[in-house]
C-alpha cells in the first residue's frame, strides 16, 4: 500500500503521542520563549499593560502578527488596517488547514478545532513530514503546538520583567532559527519535482512581493502562488 494511503487511515488523538510531540518540539520552543520575551518587552514599551500583553499572547498566539500590531497601537487603534495586517501575516494558516484536512476530518469537531488553535509553522511542518511518511502526526501537531504555545506565553510573561537583555534578538541571529528549522523539514521530507516547483514558485513570488508590494503582502503572495501550483499540478495517487 502506498504511504499516503496509510496516512489516510482513521486517526485519533492518543495521549502518549501528544506527550511525545510535546517533548520533541520542546527544544525549538525554547527559542520561541526568547522571542516571547522580546515581544513582552516591546509591548510594554508600546504602552500595553501587563495583563493585556499576557492575555494577547495566550489568546492570539501569533508572534509575527503581534509584533506588527504594536506598530499600530496607540490611543486610537486603526481597526481596519489592524485586521488587514493580521490577516495578511496569518493567511498561510488557510493553506495549513487545507493540507491538514484529510487527517483532521477524522476527529470530533471539538478536537479538530482545538488542535487548530495551536497550529504553527514548526508543528505543522513536522506533522506533515510524519503524515507523508505514513506515520502518526496528530500527536506532533497538538503536543508540539502546546509546547510552542506554552513557551510563547511564558516568554511573553518573562519579557515583562527580564526582557531588557533581549531587546534585539535579531542582532543575535535568533530570527533565523525558525527559518532554518523549516528548511530542515523541507529538505528531510518527501522529494519530488512537483514539490520543488511548489516551493520554488512560492519562494520566488514571496521575494518579488517583498521587494515590490506593500508590507506583509509577501506572505499572501507566496502562499497563494505556491498553492495554485500545487492545485494545478495534482499528485498522482497509486494504490499498491
Amino acid at each position: 500500500m502506498h504511504h499516503r494511503d496509510k496516512a489516510l487511515e482513521p486517526v485519533e488523538l492518543q495521549f502518549h503521542e501528544v506527550l511525545d510531540g510535546f517533548r520533541r518540539l520542546l527544544p525549538i520552543s525554547l527559542f520561541v520563549m526568547i522571542f516571547g520575551a522580546a515581544f513582552g518587552l516591546a509591548a510594554v514599551q508600546a504602552g500595553l499593560d501587563r495583563s493585556t500583553i499576557v492575555l494577547m499572547s495566550t489568546l492570539v498566539f501569533a508572534g509575527a502578527a503581534q509584533f506588527a500590531v504594536l506598530d499600530l497601537w496607540g490611543a486610537q487603534v486603526p481597526l481596519l488596517p489592524l485586521v488587514a495586517t493580521v490577516f495578511a501575516i496569518n493567511a498561510r494558516h488557510l493553506l495549513m488547514g487545507a493540507t491538514l484536512y484529510p487527517w483532521l476530518k477524522e476527529l470530533p469537531c471539538g478536537q479538530r478545532y482545538g488542535v487548530m488553535l495551536v497550529v504553527s509553522d514548526a508543528n505543522w511542518a513536522m506533522s506533515m513530514q510524519a503524515f507523508d511518511a505514513g506515520k502518526p502526526g496528530l500527536g506532533l501537531l497538538f503536543g508540539g503546538g502546546l509546547a510552542l504555545w506554552s513557551t510563547w506565553v511564558a516568554g511573553s510573561w518573562l519579557g515583562l520583567y527580564l526582557g531588557s537583555s533581549l531587546h534585539d534578538p535579531v542582532s543575535l541571529g535568533l530570527d533565523m532559527v525558525m527559518g532554518c528549522f523549516l528548511l530542515a523539514m523541507v529538505i528531510g521530507g518527501q522529494k519530488s519535482l512537483r514539490l520543488l516547483a511548489i516551493w520554488s514558485v512560492a519562494a520566488g513570488s514571496a521575494l518579488l512581493a517583498y521587494r515590490y508590494l506593500p508590507e506583509n503582502t509577501h506572505v499572501v503572495a507566496g502562499a497563494l502562488c505556491g498553492g495554485i501550483v500545487g492545485a494545478l499540478w495534482m499528485e498522482q495517487q497509486h494504490a499498491h
